[in-house]
């Protein structure tokens, strides 16, 4: 019997799905237990009187799950890496709970209850995703069609992120157009991988057609690689792709006002605190390296615009007078002592909602990059402007998905991160980049 062969996409709300079953069933099991354990004879009332517990629970573990990256095929696909992440979602679940606990009047929250559901959420997620849906759903049998490095590259993200779900059946060049619908039948191909050159001959056209009308999915290169990585092969994708989103330019849409009222409000609150702890940090930096607190530096914005972003000073003072402009590197030894330390928590970078509240950059969003380097760049990766067609951010989808970069190999693929937050950006995206973004700075991973 030949078993579904499910799309990225569904593989990844199937997973969902039980993650939430298991989630729901440890809420009902430990509000059982805490009727148990109190011995007053509550019941079915009582679990209705509490049942606000089963969609706030849900919710706050979906959200801390995709924060944690917990649907990344690559973590998906190793039992370990399954665990572990598993292990710091329900413990840093607990944590939400015990902030709320201890903020909330007396007796409003029970004591115990949270920590049944803690041990119960873990052992039946990681029940239901030991028995992996992977196995009771085949995987998906791919044909590629196309030759040179377009293959090689969805080849080896295949392998190397997507081993679970991907099987690649085969490989033809786009001159065995007439072979396409026999090996499709032959092989069981569930999905065609388009990673051509160019324009598709009438013959593979109409053999992709022919394929498409037998049920067979057919997907461009390009658009399996953004799903799988979450990033845009910028040195695959061909003048019909569509590399930004459709957008009217209408007054009505309602994610760029949204955002724009997110980026004020949180300007605000974060300006507020920062004033706080302005003072302390002034002197322990004038302490360490006198000179100026703060530093301003020409950057690119919104439609190749020039703007001056503002961070605190953590390097020595005139630091690029002898070498000029020049990438930093992690452990660039014009970085001050407390200068790294502000690195590592992103302290250095709140500066940056002044240029926020002034319209010039948003919290979400590519990094503003130098003139300096904005023109060598450009030349030398293709679609590199493409970055500008929106605000720049403090922080942004390259920053929480890639480590510290200092070179043009970086540069790249830092722009398939960001280029792929241009086209899916919304509300939902920025929420959980601002959640990984306080997760860094906690865990001083910054640069």
């Amino acid at each position: 019997m030949t078993r579904r062969q499910l799309p990225v996409s569904d593989r990844r709300g199937l997973l969902m799905v039980g993650d939430t079953l298991a989630i729901l069933v440890a809420v009902l099991l430990s509000l059982a237990i805490w009727i148990v354990v109190d011995g007053r004879g509550l019941g079915l009332r009582f679990i209705l009187t509490h049942a606000y517990w089963f969609p706030v629970l849900a919710a706050l573990w979906l959200l801390l799950a995709h924060t944690n990256d917990f649907y990344n095929l690559r973590v998906m696909a190793r039992v370990d890496t399954n665990l572990a992440r598993l292990l710091q979602v329900t413990l840093q679940m607990l944590v939400v709970y015990l902030v709320i606990f201890f903020v909330s009047p007396r007796d409003t929250l029970p004591r115990l209850f949270i920590l049944y559901y803690g041990v119960l959420s873990f052992t039946f997620t990681a029940i239901w995703r030991l028995w992996r849906p992977g196995w009771a759903v085949a995987r998906r049998r791919a044909l590629i069609i196309g030759s040179g490095q377009a293959v090689q590259t969805i080849t080896g993200t295949l392998r190397q992120d997507a081993p679970d779900d991907y099987e690649i059946a085969g490989v033809l060049a786009e001159s065995d157009a007439g072979d396409v619908l026999d090996t499709a039948r032959q092989a069981s191909i569930s999905e065609i991988i388009l990673a051509h050159e160019g324009e598709l001959s009438g013959a593979l056209l109409q053999a992709v057609l022919d394929c498409y009308e037998q049920g067979v999915s057919i997907i461009p290169m390009p658009v399996l690689y953004e799903q799988i990585t979450g990033r845009v092969p910028v040195a695959h994708i061909g003048p019909r792709y569509w590399l930004l989103p459709i957008t009217s330019g209408s007054i009505f849409a309602p994610y760029p006002p949204l955002k724009r009222g997110l980026d004020i409000g949180l300007s605000l609150i974060g300006l507020g605190l920062f004033t706080v702890l302005l003072p302390f940090i002034a002197l322990v930096l004038w302490l360490d390296s006198r000179g100026s607190i703060f530093f301003r530096q020409a950057r690119i914005g919104q439609g190749g615009r020039v703007f001056k972003l503002w961070k605190l000073r953590t390097m020595i003072p005139n630091a690029e007078a002898i070498t000029g402009p020049q990438w930093a590197s992690r452990d660039d030894p014009r970085i001050t002592r407390i200068g790294r330390l502000l690195r590592r928590t992103r302290l250095d970078e709140v500066p940056q909602l002044i240029n926020v509240l002034r319209g010039e950059m948003s919290l979400i969003g590519p990094r503003p990059e130098r003139p300096e380097f904005v023109q060598g760049l450009s030349e030398q990766i293709p679609y590199y402007r493409a970055r500008h067609a929106v605000k720049p951010g403090i922080t942004g989808w390259a920053q929480v998905s890639y480590p510290y970069g200092s070179s043009d190999t970086d540069a790249r693929i830092k722009l398939e991160y960001d280029l792929y937050y241009i086209r899916h950006r919304s509300l939902a995206l920025d929420l959980v980049i601002l959640l990984r973004t306080a997760g860094k700075m906690v865990s001083f991973q910054g640069r």
